[in-house]
C-alpha cells in the first residue's frame, strides 16, 4: 500500500473560497480513484492562503484484475455478427465458451483485464479534477487556456515517493514546493506527507486550517487577557482571518481616544469591514480602545513597526467613520424622509416610501394584538425605521441599518421605545438571532415583514425550491417567533388581508382573501421547518391545520402539544388505532353503497348494550370536548377524547358491523361515522402517521 500527496501552490486564494475549493479536491480526486476501481485507507485535504493539499494513504501500487463475462451471438449465427463479436472482444473463436442457455445456445466471452497501474490512474484523475474545479469565480493568466482561481505556480505529486508526471496548462508536477512567502521563501524538496508537513512546518507554514483558527484564538484570547479585556466573538471573521495567513500572529493596538465618542457598532464594523480587526471588550462588555491584527510576518521589533502603521491606516478609517457620524446628525432623521421616494424597494411594489406608509398603517392595526404598545408610537417608530438608509453612515456600512436609526433617533430626542424599535424593526434576521419583545419593536418588525409577505405573494414572487431572492422563509420564520416567543393571539389572515389593502388598487395581481390563503399554506410549511428542529411532528401540524379556519399559531400549537401528548399516551394510541378502523370501514361502505353516513345514530335502533354504551359516550364526550375547545383547554379536550377508548373496544369486540339487517347496519355505521366526527372537531386524525 502506498501514499498519494498532492499540493497545488498558487497565488493567494480569497478566503471565502478555500473551505469549498478544499472539499471539492477532496471530492474529485477520491471519486475518480473509486472509479477506477482503486481502494484506500483514508484521504484528507488542507488549504492554506496558497495551497491546496491532499494525501490519500493505503492505495495499492494498481488496480484490481477485472474479469467480464460477455453473452455473444447464437451457435450458428451468420460469420459477420461473428466476426464483429470477436472484434470487439480480442479473442479467437477457439477462445470462446458455447453454453446451452434454455433458449438455445449461445458463444460466450471471458475477458481478463489487467489493472491499470495506479500512478497512470492518478495523473489522468488529477489531471480531470483540475480542469473540471468548480471554482465560483476563475480567470485565466498569461497566454493560457486553462483556468484557475489565481495563477499557478507548481503543483507537487507524488506517489510511494516517486513523481506523477500530472500537468496543467504550463506547469508539470515536481517534488518541491515552497514555504511561507516571506520567512522561508526558498524551494525544497519533499519524499512523503510526513517529511511535508515536517518541512513546511520549518517553513513557517501552519498546513491545517483548524490548527491555525485554533492559534488564532488562543494568541487572541491571551492578548486581550493581558489587558484585562476579553475578545469580542466573531466566527465569521475568525474564519476569514485563518484563510488571510500561513503563520499566525496577533499584534495588539489601540484606538485613539478621540474615535472613542463614536458609536461602538460603527468602530467594530470599520474595523471589522476594512481592516480585518478583533475588537477587545471591558468587563461590562463595552468596546475598549484596543484592536487585534492578524499579522502573517514575524518581526524583529515583535510587531512594533507593524502594529504602529496599523494604527496610522485605521486613524484614516475612523476618521471616515467620524466624519459620517458628525455629519448625519446635522439633520434630523425625519428630514430624511422624503429621500426615501426616491429609493426604489421593488418595481412592482414601489418605493421605499410607499413601504414605509404601509408599514406606518400595519404597525398601528397591530397595537390592538400587542399589549402596551401604543399605536400613535408605534406608527412613529414605523415611519422613521427606514430613514437611516439615506444617512452617510449606512451608505458606507449597510449592515448598520436600524442601529443607526436608533442613534440618530435617540438625538433628536424621539422616545427610547421608539429609537428601540427602529433598531430591532429587522429581527429576527435568522435563527440564532435574538427575538424583539419590547411592545413597539414587536409591532413594528411584524409591520416590516408582513407587508414584505405579503407584497411579493401578491404580485405572485413566492419561492421556488431552493431559490428565495427575496428571502420570504425568513420572513416568515421570523413572524412565527415574534409571535410564539412573545405569545401573541395574532389573526394572521385577517391581517394579510390589511395589509394587502394598503396597496394600491390594482397593484396586487392577487385577491386578498387568495393571498391570504396561499401564505397561510406557506406558513404551515415554514411553521413545519421551525418545530421539526424542536423535536415536533410534522404531521401533528397538518393534522391540526387541517381543521381549517385556524390562523393564530399560539393556539395551533396549543393544540399540536395537547395532540403530541394524547398519542403519546396508551389511550390516546390505541383510540388512534380504533379511529383508522372505524375509519376505513365507513369509507368502504360509503364507496359500496354510493351514500355518506354522516349523521347521528338514531339511539332507538340501538341493540346491544356495547353500542348503547358507546353512543353514550360519544355524547358525553363531544359535549365535553366542546366546551374545553370553547375554552382553549385542549388537553382537557384530549383527556375527553380519551374516555372513548373503552367502549370502542368494547363495541368492536362484540358488536359486527355488517349485520344482515339493513336498518340496524346503517344505523352502526353512522355510530362509527361519529367516533371520526368526535375526534374531528380537536384534530384530523386522518393526518396523524404511523
Amino acid at each position: 500500500m502506498a501514499e498519494l500527496l498532492l499540493e497545488i501552490f498558487s497565488e493567494e486564494i480569497p478566503a471565502r473560497m478555500q473551505a469549498g475549493a478544499a472539499l471539492s479536491l477532496h471530492k474529485l480526486v477520491t471519486d475518480g480513484l473509486t472509479k477506477n476501481g482503486l481502494t484506500f485507507d483514508a484521504a484528507k485535504s488542507f488549504v492554506t492562503p496558497r495551497r491546496l493539499v491532499l494525501v490519500v494513504e493505503g492505495l495499492p501500487l494498481a488496480g484490481p484484475d477485472v474479469r467480464e463475462e460477455r453473452r455473444g451471438p447464437r451457435v450458428g449465427a451468420p460469420e459477420q455478427a461473428m466476426a464483429g463479436f470477436l472484434a470487439s472482444t480480442g479473442l479467437t473463436l477457439e477462445q470462446l465458451e458455447k453454453r446451452d442457455t434454455g433458449k438455445g445456445e449461445f458463444w460466450f466471452a471471458n475477458i481478463e483485464k489487467k489493472g491499470r497501474a495506479t500512478a497512470l490512474v492518478i495523473k489522468e484523475t488529477v489531471e480531470t479534477a483540475m480542469a473540471e474545479f468548480p471554482w465560483p469565480k476563475s480567470m485565466r493568466w498569461g497566454a493560457n487556456a486553462v483556468r484557475w482561481v489565481r495563477p499557478i505556480q507548481s503543483i507537487l505529486c507524488l506517489f510511494e515517493g516517486s513523481v506523477v508526471p500530472v500537468s496543467f496548462g504550463p506547469i508539470s508536477a515536481g517534488d518541491s514546493t515552497e514555504g511561507h512567502r516571506f520567512l522561508a521563501p526558498a524551494r525544497f524538496s519533499v519524499k512523503d506527507f510526513a517529511d511535508y508537513a515536517a518541512r513546511l512546518a520549518n517553513a513557517k507554514v501552519m498546513l491545517d486550517p483548524f490548527e491555525r483558527r485554533h492559534d488564532i484564538l488562543r494568541q487572541a484570547e491571551a492578548a486581550v487577557a493581558k489587558e484585562g479585556l476579553t475578545l469580542k466573538v466573531d466566527d465569521g471573521l475568525l474564519a476569514e482571518v485563518t484563510g488571510l495567513v500561513e503563520w499566525p500572529t496577533i499584534l495588539v493596538g489601540t484606538i485613539d481616544s478621540k474615535f472613542m465618542g463614536v458609536p461602538a457598532e460603527v468602530l467594530i464594523t470599520s474595523m471589522r469591514a476594512h481592516q480585518k480587526y478583533f475588537s477587545a471588550l471591558k468587563v461590562d462588555g463595552s468596546l475598549a480602545p484596543r484592536f487585534l491584527v492578524t499579522s502573517n510576518m514575524v518581526t524583529a521589533d515583535g510587531g512594533v513597526q507593524v502594529v504602529a502603521g496599523n494604527q496610522r491606516v485605521l486613524r484614516a478609517r475612523l476618521s471616515d467613520a467620524a466624519f459620517f457620524w458628525d455629519t448625519d446628525r446635522k439633520a434630523r432623521l425625519d428630514a430624511r424622509l422624503p429621500k426615501l421616494a426616491e429609493r426604489l424597494f421593488y418595481a412592482k411594489l414601489g418605493t421605499m416610501a410607499d413601504k414605509v406608509a404601509r408599514m406606518v398603517e400595519l404597525a398601528r392595526h397591530l397595537t390592538a394584538f400587542v399589549a402596551d404598545a401604543h399605536a400613535n408610537d408605534a406608527a412613529r417608530a414605523a415611519l422613521l425605521a427606514k430613514a437611516d438608509l439615506s444617512t452617510e453612515m449606512v451608505g458606507e456600512f449597510p449592515e448598520l441599518q436600524g442601529i443607526m436609526g436608533r442613534y440618530y433617533a435617540l438625538h433628536d430626542g424621539e422616545k427610547p421605545d421608539i429609537a428601540d424599535a427602529i433598531a430591532a424593526h429587522y429581527s429576527p434576521q435568522g435563527p440564532s438571532d435574538g427575538v424583539p419583545t419590547a411592545p413597539l419593536s414587536v409591532c413594528v418588525a411584524l409591520a416590516d415583514k408582513i407587508d414584505s409577505l405579503v407584497g411579493f405573494f401578491g404580485i405572485d414572487e413566492k419561492p421556488t425550491g431552493s431559490k428565495d431572492p427575496f428571502a420570504l422563509r425568513r420572513a416568515a420564520l421570523g413572524i412565527i417567533r415574534l409571535v410564539v416567543e412573545n405569545g401573541l393571539r395574532l389573526p394572521l389572515f385577517q391581517l394579510f388581508q390589511f395589509a394587502h389593502a394598503q396597496y394600491a388598487p390594482g397593484q396586487l395581481n392577487g385577491e386578498a382573501k387568495m393571498v391570504a390563503n396561499d401564505l397561510l399554506d406557506f406558513f404551515a410549511d415554514r411553521l413545519k421547518v421551525h418545530l421539526k428542529e424542536k423535536g415536533v411532528r410534522h404531521d401533528l401540524v397538518n393534522a391540526v391545520f387541517s381543521l381549517g379556519d385556524e390562523d393564530d399559531l399560539v393556539r395551533l400549537l396549543a393544540r399540536v402539544q395537547a395532540l403530541s401528548d394524547f398519542l403519546a399516551s396508551d389511550d390516546g394510541s390505541n383510540l388512534l388505532v380504533a379511529y383508522r378502523r372505524a375509519a376505513n370501514i365507513v369509507r368502504i361502505e360509503e364507496k359500496k353503497d354510493g351514500v355518506s353516513y354522516a349523521g347521528s345514530a338514531d339511539a332507538k335502533a340501538l341493540k346491544q348494550p356495547e353500542e348503547t354504551a358507546l353512543a353514550a359516550a360519544l355524547a358525553e364526550v363531544r359535549q365535553a370536548a366542546a366546551l374545553a375547545l370553547k375554552a382553549e383547554d385542549f388537553s382537557t379536550a384530549m383527556a375527553a377524547l380519551a374516555r372513548l377508548r373503552r367502549p370502542v373496544d368494547a363495541f368492536f369486540e362484540s358488536v359486527t358491523v355488517n349485520a344482515d339487517e339493513p336498518a340496524l347496519r346503517v344505523n352502526r355505521l353512522k355510530l362509527l361515522a361519529e367516533i371520526g366526527a368526535a375526534l374531528g372537531e380537536v384534530a384530523d386524525f386522518s393526518k396523524v402517521e404511523g
